[in-house]
């Protein structure tokens, strides 16, 4: 995503039980996992569809959303 989007991507993982302690809690850091796009939560605690984190990317970026798939079979014919 940082390719097509000309973005800066940073990946923080640690041991489960660092995300528990009192100084991760003072940060005031959403509790993991979870990513974050600019200041914005998208998603805490939970997973998350690439399409969620997606749309979050380009509105930070002022892009339009994308259309929405078309599915199941009359969708592909259409396409």
């Amino acid at each position: 995503m940082g390719a097509e989007y000309s973005i800066e991507l940073e990946t923080i993982s640690k041991p489960r039980a660092e995300y528990q302690t009192d100084e991760y809690m003072e940060l005031d850091l959403p509790r993991a996992p979870a990513i974050m796009v600019g200041e914005e939560v998208v998603v805490e605690g939970s997973d998350v569809t690439e399409e969620k984190v997606v749309a979050e990317i380009r509105k930070q970026l002022g892009m339009p959303p994308l259309e929405p798939e078309k599915k199941g079979i009359i969708g592909r014919l259409f396409k």
